[in-house]
């Protein structure tokens, strides 16, 4: 649970990061922070450069590139929160090809059931102030497709050998540094970078450290625990427990309230979860065919 209430906040700590940094460049302070004060002491990881690159690439570069993209682009926090969490389906259809981890009937049944949450929380999209763009969510989308490739690699890395969870974090997190520092250069301009380093209030660091020790280091540490010691398919439906935080804490923070289609699609994401966990209960108390 501690690993659900730290991504269920996560959502309203980016937009609050996005009041005073650009997306580029609150990815590379957000992986700094992550990476750079603790290599001095934390060992890199017994594994081929291959996992680390990876890893750094998808959940770094990719995930939250695209994620902090969308948030900037109208994507509100609550359902940031909810779409995020499809990553545990697009794990689901990875893992068969690429792992050899066969899907259940059950978890293709959460699978649908999910997919037609998201295409009603999609159906709800405005340009309104305060409401969910569609470029927001298809951006979102990708996010979790990326997280779920980033879930692929530290299935791969696991069969490959032991190693722990948080030296690997650590030094996964040192990859997407310059990719991002680059894009935030690109994008805005080395006045404008130099501009928002330099006018940095505490809302804006207390956002990148929270994401950089909190939600990066300790809940990936854990996350990444999990992810080794279990299949994907088990693990990663737990996080569709987030959205239960992040929509609570949007309220809050930011008076974000969800359209009624909104409730209906998250409803069926969550619907989703109990299917895709439950399934497996469910046959194991059925009684034997006589």
């Amino acid at each position: 649970m501690g690993v659900v209430v730290l991504w269920g906040l996560n959502f309203v700590v980016m937009k609050v990061g996005l009041q005073g940094l650009s997306p580029m460049l609150l990815g590379a302070l957000r992986f700094a922070a992550a990476s750079l004060p603790f290599l001095w002491w934390v060992g890199r990881p017994p594994l081929p450069w291959r996992y680390v690159l990876g890893y750094g690439l998808a959940q770094g570069l990719g995930q939250f590139g695209l994620l902090f993209w969308g948030l900037q682009l109208g994507m509100t926090a609550g359902m940031a929160s909810v779409v995020m969490q499809m990553q545990a389906f697009f794990t689901l259809l990875l893992a068969a090809p690429v792992l050899g981890e066969r899907a259940r009937s059950w978890q293709w049944a959460g699978l649908v059931l999910a997919l037609g949450g998201l295409v009603a929380i999609a159906s709800a999209h405005g340009q309104g102030p305060g409401q969910m763009t569609l470029v927001g969510l298809v951006l979102t989308a990708s996010a979790a497709f990326m997280w779920a490739v980033s879930n692929i690699v530290v299935r791969l890395a696991a069969r490959h050998g032991s190693y722990a969870p948080f030296p690997f974090i650590v030094w996964t997190s040192v990859v997407p540094i310059l990719p991002f520092t680059g894009l935030a250069i690109w994008s805005d301009g080395w006045d404008s970078v130099v501009a928002q380093v330099s006018s940095l209030r505490w809302p804006a660091v207390a956002s990148v450290l929270y994401l950089a020790w909190l939600a990066t280091l300790l809940a990936y540490t854990m996350w990444t625990q999990l992810l080794q010691r279990h299949s994907a398919g088990k693990v990663t439906p737990f996080s569709l427990l987030v959205p239960v935080v992040g929509l609570t804490a949007a309220a809050l923070a930011f008076g974000e309230v969800p359209r009624l289609l909104q409730w209906v699609g998250t409803g069926a994401v969550l619907l989703g979860l109990a299917v895709n966990q439950g399934g497996q209960w469910w046959i194991a108390r059925r009684p034997a065919a006589s």
